[in-house]
């Protein structure tokens, strides 16, 4: 069976601010061929990050990178081929040398003089790759599968004759001859290649077709199944998180989702998915706490900003506007929270600031504010925040402007009523006495209000 809690949803453990999470009724009985809960990452910011429009990374952020990527766990670093330029050999020696935990990878074309380039720079293994497809066979390399299949096994054996690792992967896969791809997997299997990889490289296919082709896949070969899907029609995570259930092993991911064109599955997106799936595996083997750090700096070294709608780190990601959600939320926030912020070092937003507040809401924001009052006045208050968001767009500092006065002015009008009370009271005490004096019955009305 696969790792700690396989396909079985969140555990009973699973815990959100002391608050029991429920397992999802609708989750699919474990499989024995699915990874939901033991599977590795191939981190590819340092080389399909590199291939996005706005990248440059000097070697000194390269550096940088890694070393924040080690420290949150991932299994592998996959770096530009050093082929590329004689700063990427450079750049790959200089990571090589840093001692991560991680294992350093390079990708490199399915040409000898690549692969010999690559083993000279101190990288644990290379991922080789060629085109299957029709249109990469014909536009691109001008390869026929013959030669694949015999350059691949050239490859792949004197990769390992280095006693490097060697993964073989063929490009464009979702758009390749089925038979064409299962036999040359097959053929790099038998010569004892590592891992193969499946790589939907312009971001055609869809969770069902990935499936149905790692499951095929998976009983056609007995090494490791690594897989790389482009977001370009937006199933990257989808498409990940299928071919773990149908039995790959390995996740090429990128932060924020950068590299060519729309990018391919985002690291932080992934680790979302999965620790909903796996928490157990998840939150022992990766520091989900350092997501956001890595984030803010790939997107300050690229210059873009992190997506309003990000899972995890999108500044609404766990922002709750409507008033019912609201409540619900300062009850119990797994009611509408599938993700606990804290796991991840964040916290969660109670929106206000809007016509669609409730007085929960508010009352939290009183609260908060180190003021007192009642759920009447907080309830009024609240009506007083609605009238001036039905005009017009407010802020916090209107919100709070309203509910500072509005405490205020109830301040003003205690005195008057303490003093009205204090005479009312006196009055009341005044009549007992000369009711007692005279040997007569207290009138009930005034023991009632005294």
């Amino acid at each position: 069976m696969c790792g700690t809690d396989g396909n079985n949803g969140v555990s009973a453990n699973s815990v959100a601010n002391g608050a029991f999470r429920p397992s999802n009724p609708y989750q699919p009985v474990g499989d024995f061929l699915s990874n939901v809960g033991r599977f590795k990452i191939i981190e590819s910011t340092l080389r399909e990050g590199e291939q996005f429009a706005n990248a440059y990374f000097t070697t000194e952020t390269k550096i940088e990178i890694a070393k924040k990527l080690d420290a949150f766990g991932v299994d592998y670093i996959e770096l530009t081929s050093p082929a590329a330029s004689e700063q990427s050999r450079l750049d790959c020696e200089a990571i090589c040398k840093l001692g991560l935990k991680a294992k350093i990878l390079t990708h490199v074309r399915c040409d000898m003089r690549d692969a010999r380039m690559a083993v000279e720079t101190g990288v644990d293994g290379l991922d080789v790759v060629i085109g299957t497809s029709s249109f990469l066979r014909e536009h691109s390399h001008g390869k026929d599968m013959v030669y694949i299949k015999k350059t691949a096994i050239e490859v792949i054996e004197f990769v390992k004759s280095k006693g490097l690792e060697v993964r073989f992967s063929s490009e464009d896969s979702f758009r390749s001859d089925l038979v064409d791809l299962l036999s040359l997997y097959q053929a790099v299997d038998k010569v004892g290649v590592h891992r193969v990889g499946i790589a939907d490289t312009v971001g055609c296919a869809s969770p069902r077709q990935v499936y149905d082709l790692v499951r095929t896949l998976r009983g056609v070969v007995s090494c490791d199944i690594e897989t790389h899907f482009h977001n370009d029609t937006g199933c990257s995570i989808a498409n990940a998180y299928c071919a773990l259930e149908a039995g790959a092993t390995h996740i090429d991911t990128s932060v924020l989702g950068i590299g060519e064109r729309n990018g391919i599955t985002p690291l932080g997106g992934l680790m979302a998915r999965m620790v909903v799936t796996s928490p157990e595996y998840v939150k022992s083997k990766y520091r989900l706490d350092m997501i956001k750090e890595i984030e803010d700096l790939v997107a300050e070294a690229v210059e873009v900003n992190t997506p309003f709608n990000n899972p995890i780190t999108g500044f609404c990601a766990f922002t709750h506007k409507a008033g019912i959600h609201a409540k619900a939320i300062l009850n119990n926030p797994s009611t509408y929270e599938i993700l606990n912020p804290a796991d991840f070092g964040l916290t969660r937003y109670v929106h206000f600031a809007s016509r669609l507040t409730g007085w929960n809401a508010v009352k939290t924001r009183v609260a908060q504010l180190g003021l007192v009052m009642t759920d009447d006045q907080v309830k009024a208050v609240t009506a007083k925040i609605k009238a001036l968001a039905d005009v017009r767009p407010i802020a916090i500092d209107d919100a709070d402007s309203i509910i500072r006065s509005f405490h205020m002015d109830l301040g003003d009008r205690a005195p008057v009523k303490q003093n009205r009370d204090a005479k009312q009271n006196g009055e009341a005490e005044q009549i007992k006495q000369e009711a007692k004096q005279n040997g007569e019955r207290v009138p009930v009305e005034v023991e009632i209000g005294a």
